[in-house]
């Protein structure tokens, strides 16, 4: 049975989406089957692997109604091994579509129900928000990925995300686990960086992931090209701690 993963952070500009498609790529490039799900309207993890967001005419949104099933909406991507549900503006939508219907947090899990067993591992690419769409994906997830930016205000809604995780827990998903805490950005130079980082680990011992994410040229430029890390540039140091977070998580996941 695959395990779902859901990236999630209201914050924005953390990494989250970076983090969804280069780690479903590296997780693919270790041999594991992966369905990365796009629940950000902002579509960035489907123009991310080089799908044409503007022709997606099935995926999340139809999903979400339920109007169609899991396998319908699936497309095949550039990266090995790995398989996408992907986004597209209309999701918007949904927020308001979901509000009177019975069950509204259950619908993306119910509707994956059964494709769980076709993957190793599920990622959900959630948007920078707490609403409906975020936590259907907190509902559905096994555990939870929050990245966290190695900046000044990388603290700051960590506590709501984390009482929000808790409220998911204590009512909807009593399973649901936080998979780690993700340093992104990280420049080894900057002293602030390195505050950070110990900031948080004092704080949160076990939960940080030993992989810290590094500020990478290469990795930035990747989206625009329709490619993750590993295809663009994979002797990239952003590639290299992609592959390590993918090693890192498939180690924690063997035990």
């Amino acid at each position: 049975m695959g395990k779902i993963i859901a990236i999630a952070n209201q914050k924005g500009g953390v990494g989250k989406t970076t983090t969804s498609v280069n780690l479903a790529a590296s997780l693919g490039v270790l041999e594991q089957k992966v369905l990365l799900i796009d629940a950000d309207p902002q579509a960035n993890a489907t123009s991310g692997l080089g799908i044409d967001v503007e022709s997606v005419t099935t995926g999340t949104y139809q999903l979400l109604e339920h109007s169609i099933n899991a396998k319908e909406t699936i497309i095949s991507t550039n990266s090995p091994n790995v398989d996408l549900i992907p986004s597209h503006i209309d999701l918007v939508a949904i927020e308001i579509e979901l509000v009177d219907k019975e069950n509204r947090e259950h619908m993306l899990k119910k509707a994956i129900e059964d494709i769980k067993d076709d993957y190793d591992y599920i990622l959900i690419d959630c948007a920078p928000s707490l609403g409906l769409i975020t936590l259907n994906s907190l509902v559905a997830a096994d555990a939870v990925i929050i990245p966290i930016q190695c900046e000044y205000f990388a603290l700051e809604g960590l506590g709501k995300l984390l009482n929000t995780v808790k409220g998911v827990q204590n009512i909807h998903n009593p399973n649901l686990d936080i998979e780690g805490l993700l340093l992104t950005m990280y420049d080894s130079r900057l002293r602030l960086s390195n505050q950070v980082v110990d900031e948080v680990k004092k704080h949160f011992e076990n939960m940080v992931f030993k992989t810290v994410i590094q500020r990478n040229v290469r990795l930035s430029e990747a989206p625009s090209y329709g490619e993750s890390i590993i295809k663009y540039d994979a002797t990239s140091k952003g590639a290299e701690n992609y592959i390590n977070l993918a090693n890192e998580i498939l180690k924690k996941n063997s035990k």
